[in-house]
């Protein structure tokens, strides 16, 4: 039998598979997907370079798909080149540090407040339905779990933006912050979150901008003030 915890995180791949299925994928959209979703939720450990033919044996693909993958990824900032076909994370330096928070505190809630008038009750209720999953994961200490949710979550509520530019923007930042994330919660737990989505939903309920914007905003610095303190 299936524990509540597995089929929470089982909830957010199947989330994230249909929207991944919504257009057909080349091999190296594919590969970039799972290699995005790595980025994410912990795939890739900060401080730890990756060989290419490494992460084409893991893929069980050819390495070409691979190295184009990667050259979008180094790209958009989430990994960097070391010259010997290798690749890691980039270190998070306190200015880099300050630039992520600085976008993602402009950002984020600015996409939230877009969003706010394409809201309707199903999107609440889906809202709702995630966050209760990520109290369960919160309660079992299921990390990769929290942080499914989390993403789903927030990525919920900035598609009803409508946003193609600033929303591209937001899905870069996470993947250059989503590798320390794990980090830091595999060494610190998550018992000392604080759940700010329930002010969010209810900022959503009663279409009050300003305190959708603040929910949004105590959200990120929660998040990152881990980061902060570990640098």
């Amino acid at each position: 039998m299936e524990s509540d915890t597995d089929q929470n995180t089982e909830n957010f791949l199947v989330t994230e598979a249909e929207v991944a299925s919504t257009a057909p994928q080349t091999a190296h959209e594919r590969i970039y997907q799972s290699l995005r979703e790595r980025l994410l939720f912990g795939g890739f450990l900060p401080g730890k370079a990756v060989t290419l033919r490494g992460l084409a044996e893991d893929l069980d693909v050819s390495p070409m798909p691979v190295r184009e993958a990667v050259r979008r990824l180094i790209a958009e900032g989430a990994l960097e080149s070391h010259g010997n076909r290798r690749v890691s994370i980039p270190a998070m330096t306190a200015k880099r540090y300050q630039e992520i928070n600085l976008t993602r505190s402009l950002l984020e809630p600015e996409l939230a407040e877009m969003a706010l008038p394409h809201i309707e009750t199903a999107h609440i209720e889906q809202l709702v339905e995630i966050d209760l999953a990520i109290d369960v994961c919160l309660e079992n200490g299921d990390i990769e779990g929290y942080m499914r949710g989390n993403h789903a979550f927030h990525f919920a509520l900035y598609d009803a933006a409508r946003s193609n530019v600033i929303a591209r923007l937001v899905e870069s930042v996470w993947m250059q912050f989503g590798p320390f994330m794990r980090l830091i919660y595999g060494r610190h737990g998550t018992a000392n979150l604080i759940d700010q989505h329930k002010q969010a939903i209810e900022a959503l309920r009663h279409r009050d901008a300003a305190s959708l914007r603040m929910a949004i905003h105590e959200d990120i610095h929660q998040g990152m003030l881990f980061i902060g303190d570990d640098i």
